[in-house]
């Protein structure tokens, strides 16, 4: 078993895979699906700290594709939802949806907090919010984020080592 994960490491050491991976699970846990991004980044840099600003930036590319992915799914939802919603459900969620409304676009950029920012995705393309807009400040908080993880842990750290 050592052997395989020795192995596993290895592979995912070397940056095609290791970037292609950090993509996937950043876009992944940018969907509704449970999950975090931030350890497999920081594995990540920690087996190769030179990828600090690649890694950056495809986990920001992969988590902002990921929640446009949930803009969309909203988008498309919109009309769907209006013919199986009681006029009950949407009083009760009309306060929150006049807050996102009132915020607009700019209510992305919270698309980074856990529980909610993946159902605030949803909800801005449910609300028919301009696409660019929220695709801009979702990279934006994700992208603040990630670089605040990383420098932080790495503050704390005293910088990336691999322990092998």
């Amino acid at each position: 078993m050592e052997i395989f994960f020795q192995t596993l490491l290895t592979t995912l050491a070397l940056p095609q895979y290791g970037l292609t991976t950090l993509f996937l699970v950043c876009f992944l846990a940018a969907t509704l699906l449970p999950m975090g991004s931030e350890p497999v980044l920081l594995v990540l840099l920690a087996i190769n700290p030179e990828l600090v600003w690649w890694a950056l930036g495809v986990a920001t590319l992969g988590n902002t594709l990921g929640g446009m992915a949930g803009w969309c799914m909203g988008w498309g939802a919109e009309r769907a939802l209006a013919h199986h919603l009681h006029q009950d459900h949407v009083t009760l969620h009309m306060r929150a949806l006049r807050w996102l409304e009132r915020m607009g676009p700019a209510a992305c950029l919270g698309a980074w907090l856990p529980l909610i920012g993946d159902p605030l995705c949803v909800v801005a393309g449910y609300l028919r919010m301009p696409f660019w807009p929220c695709a801009a400040y979702m990279a934006l908080g994700k992208g603040l984020r990630y670089a605040i993880l990383v420098f932080g842990w790495q503050t704390l750290s005293c910088g990336f080592s691999y322990i092998g």
